[in-house]
């Protein structure tokens, strides 16, 4: 074939198209119930507004980011996360005037130029939640559980929570440098990347993917060793709300994991992934933390906040691994007898659509060859029309996902068609 889709892309096609739709408006759903609203930003933005939060020597900004220079000169990037945009979104619309926190959700693509695996895209999709101007651990607290309620929904089973602490800004440059005074000892047994991450990025060797130096982390200093009261404080408060949904929900767990740190720049306090039983990377299913800097940053007025971000592809994988399944989009499909009554039939599907009924007429086949088209469809019922039906006013309605014999109601009683469709569900 001479043409595919760019590596690190994917096709999502109409047998997935429910499983899509189930986890967007599960995740929709959940974030409304705890009082969040829907915030979209553009998906490309000015450059520098990445490299000034997620950071100049990250390797999103030096690596991964597709950057190109516009028709009118600016130089534009689409965005490799969203957090960035919301809070410029923020500052430009003057949310901060508002009622605080703002409590805020997004979905949509982002892009990354990094090597493809498992779970892992180019272009790949995000839910994120950002509670924006309040400093308290009760909304570190209330975003980790949100995110623990999204996960609970999909059933994803062994998902555990690891959380730490980062402190704040002057906690984070000291243990900094304690961290480099450790590593020094070992400059030479670091691999490259991780060299240039000694000299640029302290923090992110203890992110590192390479063997040698996870096994030299294991007795590096811990950051909650080198926070300050307040920020030890702050933490303690998380790590006791977060005692307490254990002790009410016995599927959550967490564990402190001193070498958790994140990846980006503007993460100050607490910092959190859940992570599932799959190993490597693959394993984290969302992440997020504290950021108080970050709004001040791109030049809006002090504001802390919190949040999180999710990767669609790698739920729906775990759904898709787990057997989860959403149920059928389609309501009817119309069988058709006679090609002499498929007028008959347009008219009826003009009725059930115009009262919110999915419908779709069945091509014409054999009456066998429609109803397993309906069934491949993965239809709720369908609704026979043959002579007998047209004589008499009648539809028959067939129940295709349970062993309950055909019936017989009139003509146009879509009440009582959308009550045999709940039945169903």
């Amino acid at each position: 074939m001479e043409y595919k889709a760019q590596r690190g892309t994917i096709d999502i096609l109409p047998k997935d198209e429910n499983l899509w739709n189930y986890v967007q408006a599960q995740c929709f759903s959940i974030a409304k119930s705890f009082g969040y609203g829907y915030v979209e930003t553009p998906i490309f933005e000015d450059s520098k507004i990445f490299e000034r939060t997620v950071g100049e020597d990250t390797d999103i900004v030096e690596k991964e980011m597709y950057t190109f220079t516009d028709k009118g000169g600016d130089n534009i990037s689409l965005r490799p996360e969203n957090t960035a945009g919301v809070c410029r979104a923020f500052i430009e619309n003057g949310l901060h005037n508002e009622t605080l926190p703002a409590r805020l959700f997004y979905y949509g693509p982002m892009f990354r130029y990094e090597r493809p695996q498992s779970g892992r895209y180019r272009q790949f999709h995000q839910f994120g939640i950002e509670c924006i101007g309040d400093s308290s651990f009760d909304n570190d607290f209330e975003v980790i559980k949100l995110a623990w309620n999204i996960i609970k929904r999909f059933k994803i089973p062994n998902t555990k929570l690891n959380i730490n602490s980062l402190g704040n800004k002057e906690d984070r440059e000291l243990y900094s440098s304690k961290l480099k005074e450790y590593f020094s000892k070992y400059l030479n047994d670091l691999p490259k990347v991780d060299k240039l991450r000694f000299d640029r990025a302290p923090l992110r060797l203890l992110d590192s993917k390479e063997e040698i130096t996870i096994k030299i982390s294991q007795d590096a200093p811990k950051t909650l060793d080198y926070i300050s009261n307040e920020s030890k404080i702050h933490h303690e408060n998380v790590i006791h709300n977060l005692e307490e949904l254990s002790k009410s929900d016995e599927d959550f767990k967490f564990r402190i994991n001193d070498k958790l740190v994140r990846g980006l720049d503007y993460y100050n306090k607490t910092v959190f992934e859940y992570v599932s039983d799959s190993s490597g990377p693959q394993g984290v299913l969302l992440g997020g933390g504290r950021y108080d800097p970050l709004i001040k940053i791109l030049g809006g007025p002090d504001t802390p906040a919190v949040g999180f971000a999710m990767g669609i592809e790698r739920i729906v994988n775990e759904l898709k691994k787990v057997d989860i399944k959403s149920k059928s989009d389609l309501d009817i499909v119309i069988v058709v007898l006679d090609d002499n009554f498929r007028i008959n039939a347009e008219r009826l599907s003009d009725l059930l659509r115009n009262n919110q009924l999915k419908t779709i007429i069945a091509p014409r086949r054999s009456m066998k060859g429609q109803l397993r088209f309906a069934n491949n469809m993965n239809s709720k019922i369908s609704i026979i029309l043959g002579q007998d039906e047209i004589n008499n006013d009648l539809l028959t309605i067939k129940f295709l996902n349970s062993k309950k014999d055909q019936i017989q109601i009139k003509n146009n009683d879509v009440g009582k068609i959308k009550s045999l469709i709940i039945s169903e569900v």
